[in-house]
């Protein structure tokens, strides 16, 4: 009889306060849609892919199937572009850096006139997501030994569901990098 292990109490090994949610390395392949899971192993939101499509799209939905983003690559930029949408209204547009000589580095556009910026080692999902220099959320690997796995750690207090958004975003922009 196999026995399954007790879930630690409280937030991984250097893990901000606040919801972790786990998601996988390397999320979008091609017509890949997958879960992303609370820090108790609750399905949360619904990742799909929609391939097919002219261009990149993304639809996030709650557990319950209704559709919270949709995220769409913006062709014929002179930076990598995704815009993420809700009901149809642009909420955020997320830009790759064009220059970044020490860390990799974006910024999000909100629709509401804030901004937030996104900087630490991408590629390895190690960095974080700051708005006026205040973190909003962390994102890594570290937190968990499960292969092909990272962490989100979202701050109390933000809208976790476009935090996870800008997260799936980036890691759709820097896919082509690795």
């Amino acid at each position: 009889m196999f026995r399954r292990r007790a879930r630690r109490a409280g937030p991984p090994q250097g893990a901000p306060a606040g919801t972790r949610y786990l998601l996988r390395e390397k999320l979008l392949t091609f017509g890949d849609d997958f879960w992303i899971e609370n820090d108790r192993g609750q399905r949360i939101f619904l990742v799909d892919d929609k391939v097919l499509r002219v261009r990149d799209t993304v639809v996030i939905k709650d557990a319950a199937g209704e559709e919270l983003f949709r995220l769409q690559k913006r062709l014929l930029r002179a930076r990598d572009t995704m815009a993420v949408e809700r009901g149809g209204d642009k909420v955020a547009t997320v830009h790759k850096a064009l220059i970044s000589p020490l860390r990799d580095r974006f910024t999000v556009d909100l629709e509401d006139g804030g901004r937030l910026e996104v900087e630490g080692d991408i590629l390895d999902h190690e960095y974080q997501i700051t708005r006026d220099g205040i973190p909003v959320a962390n994102i890594s690997k570290r937190w968990f030994r499960v292969r092909d796995t990272y962490g989100v750690a979202v701050v109390p207090g933000q809208n976790d569901a476009l935090v996870l958004a800008v997260t799936v975003c980036i890691d759709h922009l820097t896919d082509h990098d690795r």
